[in-house]
């Protein structure tokens, strides 16, 4: 990396990935502090970055992101049934992933009304970005 600029960006792109639901985790934290040393960042201009605007994610790393969670959701499903503890679960990695729980709740009810179909990513982009009205 030649240029502050480019260390800067690139640690902002890093901490948007890391920051679900507007939190950033310990973890997520003291990893990026560590990049943040190695990009020879100081503590406080690592703590600035923190505070400014996050750029959006691109579209095709969030579709990619909702297209693993879909997959997952299959994988649950693989035997015909969802059990009890599945949709917490689901509900859970979903958080986890920086998706949203309702539109989480939203492709469950697709999947279990058509369990033999699939959904195509045209409908997973509309689902998670609650642009169809359910």
């Amino acid at each position: 990396m030649n240029t502050c600029e480019e260390k800067k960006k690139l640690l902002l792109e890093m901490i948007a990935y890391a920051t679900v639901d507007g939190q950033l985790n310990k973890k997520g934290y003291d990893f990026l502090f560590l990049i943040a040393n190695e990009l020879h960042f100081e503590k406080g201009g690592f703590i600035d970055l923190l505070s400014q605007e996050l750029p959006p994610m691109p579209e095709n790393i969030k579709l990619g992101r909702i297209k693993q969670f879909y997959r997952l959701i299959l994988f649950f499903q693989n035997d015909g049934v969802l059990y009890k503890q599945d949709p917490e679960l689901i509900g859970h990695i979903a958080i986890s992933m920086g998706l949203d729980l309702d539109a989480t709740k939203v492709l469950l009810k697709k999947i279990k009304n058509a369990p033999n179909s699939t959904i195509s990513d045209e409908m997973l982009w509309s689902i998670f970005q609650n642009d169809l009205d359910y």
